[in-house]
């Protein structure tokens, strides 16, 4: 079968193929980019873009790290690797990934609004107040991130009576992504909550607030899991770890590496300062993380609201923005490797094009 395109606000995505925002610095501009400009949905996460181009454009490190959330969702970077992929994309849409737990979201969406992106999304909490950031915006896409059809009822509840509006098009997210879920750990093991058994539901709700595009996430791997996901009912597929096989990847290959050498026993759940578990690859840091002989924690850059200040970074064991910047450095000892549970499954580094041409034709 050949693919429809997929309509997200005025956007049109020439195949149904969103690639998944990956933080820090795993889809930015080059991955992205190349994804927008090969059909897909290019999705540049928002998460660290004070680390971008060496720390460029952090005003201020402490222990060469950006200092605060200013300077760790640095404006300036995120504005360049907005402009740096958009010189290889062209027109094609783009996307920003913006969590809805870190500090400053409202900037750092009114950051992207004004950078130009075209369509944002949002996961890791309910965006009720998503709309009132994008003032302004009209064109500017809105897509929330949710694990059931009543988080998405909630949030078009609320948007329709605050803003008059509903979501341009809604992320249906199973636990098997990678990086933090939308469920608790004994809720990710449950049947009802696979991917393809709240994919339903939540079309019929969407269908309630005419006709919400659904996108479908969470372990979608080749061309017949989109196939499956589209004949449940989804207009698209969201895939994250597929991509960071591609040469474009703007992870270090060292990351690359952690993700082709993994086999499936060492992707597992793992404890977050987020508050939600986080799935990914069990490492030299998990396992000093379990004997509690992890990297110091400082909260030099104050990411995200339910950590409190470094507070439940002590509790798991980790500070979350620095291990994932260790990982995105390359830094093997200390780094954080978030992994779907099909990143075993990668075995080859191949081109964007390739990848692409793999998942709408088949392999």
């Amino acid at each position: 079968m050949s693919f429809k395109s997929l309509k997200i606000g005025k956007y049109t995505i020439k195949h149904p193929i969103v690639q998944g925002g990956m933080g820090v610095g795993i889809s930015w501009d080059q991955l992205a980019g190349n994804v927008s400009k090969e059909g897909g949905l290019g999705v540049i996460s928002t998460v660290g873009t004070g680390y971008y181009e060496d720390k460029a454009y952090a005003k201020k490190l402490v222990s060469d790290r950006p200092l605060s959330e200013v300077n760790f969702y640095s404006t300036e970077g995120l504005n360049k690797i907005i402009s740096n992929a958009r010189k290889i994309s062209g027109d094609k849409p783009l996307a920003a990934n913006i969590l809805y737990a870190i500090n400053d979201y409202g900037r750092v969406v009114r950051d992207a609004c004004e950078a130009g992106i075209d369509i944002i999304i949002t996961g890791a909490g309910l965006p009720t107040n998503m709309p009132e950031f994008t003032e302004g915006f009209p064109d500017v896409a809105l897509v929330p991130i949710v694990s059931s059809a009543k988080a998405l009822k909630i949030i078009c509840k609320r948007w329709k009576k605050r803003y008059n509006r509903i979501p341009d098009a809604v992320v249906v997210e199973g636990p098997k992504s990678g990086g933090h879920q939308g469920f608790t750990y004994e809720q990710c093991k449950l049947e009802e909550n696979q991917l393809e058994n709240i994919v339903g539901p939540v079309v019929e709700e969407a269908a309630l607030w005419g006709d919400i595009p659904v996108i479908a996430a969470g372990g979608v791997w080749d061309k017949g899991d989109i196939e499956q996901m589209l004949s449940l009912g989804a207009a698209g597929v969201q895939m994250g770890t597929r991509f960071i096989g591609t040469h474009e990847c703007d992870a270090h290959q060292n990351f690359k590496e952690v993700i082709l050498n993994a086999k499936e026993e060492d992707i597992k759940l793992m404890g977050s300062p987020v508050g939600y578990p986080a799935q990914g690859v069990v490492t030299n840091l998990t396992r000093l993380v379990d004997k509690r002989e992890g990297p110091a924690i400082k909260c030099i850059s104050n990411c995200v609201k339910p950590c409190n200040r470094g507070e439940e970074a002590k509790v798991v064991g980790f500070c979350i923005a620095d291990r994932l910047s260790d990982a995105f450095l390359g830094n093997m000892d200390t780094g954080l490797f978030f992994s779907g549970t099909n990143g075993y499954r990668l075995n080859e580094i191949i081109s964007v094009k390739e990848l692409m041409k793999k998942l709408v034709e088949g392999e």
